[in-house]
């Protein structure tokens, strides 16, 4: 029985406004073709872009046909919604490198084999028109006064101190342009993103209407957010890639694996693709057995599988369970190291544990503590961990403390840890 899209992504939560309410009886009934646009202003993208990705695979799972589209062109320019200062603009160069890491990503989740999905970069048109033929037939279908009524635009007009470009304020009238491009070359009717791109969108519905008389339709996604209201995808780290060069596969899972009781449902609902029964099943699991985090171990697995592939999934979840044992000196050189081989390290000088490493030293180079003042205040609190050996008080590290000679494993709290990996 074919899914039903629009009744799939409102139950996943994922649905905030549509342009047209008919269009949820058309998805159910016709084919689509459906797109969401990525700008390659980095080599890879990042968990902040998961929903989408996985929502054109939702798409692509129900019958329709996704085109993502990496934005060459637009990256150029840089979108205003939801920043508060304007993007540094990057060279065609850096753009073309970005934008092909960026394909290889999208592949992981999206079926392009002759051509149940498509690859798109709007680049190849917005690069060849003219600044008079864009003005000339673009230019004129929009209206200044609806365009700074549009948040994106308004929010930055009003912050006297940056205020907007204009390269920047013409990136509504480029998008809506790239939505009549591929209506034009592959039938597109329907546009989606996150809840800030809903001005944009509805800017291109317009210009189809005008320009071709077409019914086009958009649809937009709730941001994701934190529980505590902090930005989703931030670590103490920095943000989480999908690039395992950036973030590597075990510091992956252990994103999701600290995912809070509160969020772990909606997060199932939205990035996972379990079936609903599973997802109910694992909120129950949440509400009465919050301490075994079961929900929170699917998730990790279920996305690092879909990012990095099953063997590394795998890797990540047993460097988990291996370094948050009680005691791991027990532990085979071999397994240890597996163990480890994922996880943040930091090579110090064997040298430099023989003449004794002050453990406060040590946790603030592993970054586990902001100075010696921070350190020395878990340390009293009894949140710091040698060795998976809870420490409370302040003493040197030895090559005694080296596991095999070489791994000495500083742990703050349940989850965070880091490795010194001697160099001798």
């Amino acid at each position: 029985m074919p899914i039903d899209v629009h009744q799939e992504l409102s139950w996943r939560g994922l649905v905030h406004q549509v342009t047209d309410p008919a269009l949820p009886g058309l998805l159910a009934g016709e084919s689509f073709t459906a797109y969401i646009g990525f700008d390659p202003t980095a080599d890879s993208l990042h968990v902040g872009h998961l929903q989408q990705i996985c929502t054109l695979r939702r798409l692509q799972d129900a019958g329709h046909r996704p085109i993502a589209l990496v934005g060459g062109g637009t990256g150029m320019v840089g979108d205003p919604s939801g920043r508060s200062e304007e993007r540094v603009l990057l060279t065609a160069e850096v753009l073309a490198a970005n934008r092909e890491a960026i394909r290889a990503q999208l592949a992981r989740f999206l079926d392009f084999s002759s051509g149940a999905a498509l690859l798109a970069d709007n680049y190849e048109w917005l690069g060849s028109t003219g600044l008079l033929e864009f003005l000339r037939d673009v230019g004129k279908h929009f209206s200044v006064n609806e365009m700074v009524r549009k948040d994106s635009v308004r929010v930055r007009l009003e912050t006297r101190e940056q205020g907007l470009s204009y390269t920047e304020f013409s990136y509504m009238l480029l998008q809506s342009w790239d939505f009549v491009v591929l209506h034009d070359r592959y039938g597109c009717r329907l546009q989606l993103g996150g809840s800030d791109q809903w001005g944009n969108i509805t800017e291109g519905v317009e210009l189809l209407r005008r320009l071709r008389s077409v019914s086009a339709f958009g649809l937009t996604s709730p941001l994701v957010t934190k529980a505590d209201g902090s930005k989703f995808g931030k670590t103490a780290t920095g943000t989480v890639w999908l690039d395992p060069a950036r973030t590597s596969p075990y510091a992956f899972f252990q994103f999701w694996l600290g995912t809070a009781d509160a969020e772990i449902g909606d997060y199932l609902r939205r990035f996972s693709f379990l079936d609903r029964e599973a997802v109910c099943a694992l909120d129950r699991a949440t509400a009465e057995r919050p301490e075994r985090r079961e929900a929170q171990r699917v998730l990790a697995r279920e996305l690092t599988s879909a990012v990095h592939g099953a063997k590394e999934a795998a890797r990540a979840e047993a460097a988990s369970a291996v370094l948050f044992t009680e005691d791991i000196s027990g532990l085979d050189a071999a397994t240890l190291e597996a163990a480890l081989a994922d996880a943040p390290s930091t090579p110090v000088p064997v040298t430099t544990l023989e003449a004794g490493l002050p453990l406060v030293d040590a946790v603030v180079a592993a970054g586990l503590a902001g100075g010696r003042g921070a350190a020395r205040r878990e340390l009293q609190a009894g949140a710091l961990y040698v060795n998976n050996r809870r420490e409370t008080e302040e003493r040197d590290l030895t090559p005694a403390d080296a596991l095999h000679g070489r791994f000495v494993v500083l742990r703050r709290g349940k989850r965070t840890q880091h490795v010194l990996a001697l160099q001798r």
